[in-house]
């Protein structure tokens, strides 16, 4: 599936040589106010700019056609195109019967038998994350409190990558790299134990980018390779704050309120131009082939910006989830201290009836108008101490009185 979201839904299409590629965002609350500058410079952090990166270049202009009057959400579901203009299709005709290896060519050829677009890479090509990173830009207006960022930690082995990235392009090859992700200001209880829990949600979503191949949750101790006293995060006051923070700031799926620290690796970008064997469908063999075209020899050197936007995917809709939590939780409790006001009324006109059964031994033939007139003064003076409306009141005393008159004449409560 192509979508992906419970109260926040993002779904994506297109593919990279086609007319098009977009987003539709759903659940996106009214009245979320777009910049469009601060959308483009977002966005102008996924287009290649650095060496290393493709040199196709597309203006990723966002043309929002439905869901925003004004510059401002209309609560409807947010439809954004981007034109693809700077397309070059034949360089993949040798494609269609030599599967690249580690490309998606050989299983999108079986799943979607043969009907798929290869050109580009398709429906699989990361040219479709530019509609993930517009989403994220308005999934960061929900909550605007909280800091995502990301950045290039390693490109191979390497920290200071320069030089090996020259080398890769020079003998026309392809480099992975692994990207580092820090949440600051989360609140404590966001997500949920199991299956959407922080972790399984980002995982889901990380993984989504063309060619992660693997994420770890904190950046200090290894889990795996750590004793329980040594890997458990002391925890020093009362807000939950820790000393430590090896789990990333999730506990039981559950965001603690520390920072959420998380990293992913992604793999060597699969086309390159140097020459590596594969199968040629048409020949039933092995053979010797390059890749022509325009690829980035490191992709993850695009992928932070859409890290930080899938990331603010999953918050926004968590965040989305736990306020409504909050919201039937409010209301919950306002309804269970409503039944409690109700028990001690029905307590009271009990009581109330045992009381006027009792007043029947002093009651004449004649009707005590003085009393009357007395219980209605003091309703008015209750009303007005209490901002009721005085007739309403009168009304409820009267079906109260007249209850009590006939349980008078019945002679039991």
């Amino acid at each position: 599936m192509n979508s992906f979201g419970r109260l926040l839904r993002v779904e994506i299409f297109g593919e990279s040589h086609g007319r098009d590629v977009g987003v539709i965002i759903d659940g996106l609350p009214a009245g979320i106010s777009i910049n469009h500058n601060e959308l483009s410079n977002f966005l102008q952090r996924r287009r290649p700019r650095l060496p290393g990166t493709t040199p196709r270049k597309e203006a990723d202009i966002p043309d929002f056609k439905s869901g925003v009057k004004s510059n401002i959400t209309t609560g409807a579901p947010v439809l954004i195109t981007f034109a693809n203009a700077n397309v070059k299709s034949a360089n993949y005709e040798q494609m269609k019967n030599i599967p690249r290896p580690n490309h998606a060519d050989f299983v999108a050829n079986s799943k979607y038998f043969g009907q798929h677009e290869l050109k580009g890479g398709g429906h699989f090509s990361g040219r479709l994350t530019v509609g993930l990173v517009a989403a994220g830009y308005l999934a960061k207006q929900i909550i605007k409190n909280i800091t995502i960022e990301a950045e290039v930690y390693k490109v191979g082995n390497k920290h200071n990558y320069n030089e090996l990235l020259q080398f890769a392009i020079k003998n026309k090859d392809s480099l992975g790299a692994e990207i580092h992700c820090l949440v600051s200001n989360l609140p404590v209880g966001l997500g949920e134990p199991f299956f959407d829990s922080v972790e399984s949600l980002l995982a889901h979503a990380m993984f989504s980018i063309p060619g992660v191949k693997a994420i770890r949750f904190g950046l200090e101790k290894s889990p795996s390779k750590s004793f329980g006293s040594e890997f458990n995060d002391k925890i020093i006051d009362a807000k939950g704050t820790t000393e430590t923070n090896n789990s990333g700031g999730i506990v039981g799926g559950i965001t603690n309120g520390n920072k959420l620290e998380f990293s992913i690796e992604v793999k060597p970008t699969a086309s390159i131009g140097r020459e590596q064997v594969s199968y040629s469908l048409k020949e039933g063999k092995e053979v010797e082939f390059s890749i022509p075209g325009r690829h980035d020899v490191c992709f993850g050197l695009r992928i932070p910006v859409i890290v930080e936007s899938l990331t603010a995917l999953v918050l926004a809709d968590l965040y989305l989830l736990r306020l409504a939590q909050v919201r039937n939780m409010s209301l919950i409790k306002v309804r269970a201290a409503i039944d409690r006001l109700d028990r001690e009324l029905v307590r009271l006109l009990k009581k109330r009836m045992d009381l006027a059964l009792k007043t029947k031994q002093f009651k004449t033939q004649v009707e005590d108008l003085s009393r009357e007139e007395e219980v209605e003064n003091n309703l008015k003076s209750l009303a007005k101490e209490f901002g009721l409306d005085f007739d309403y009141l009168k009304k409820l005393y009267e079906i109260i009185i007249n209850e009590g008159k006939k349980r008078q004449i019945q002679g039991k409560s």
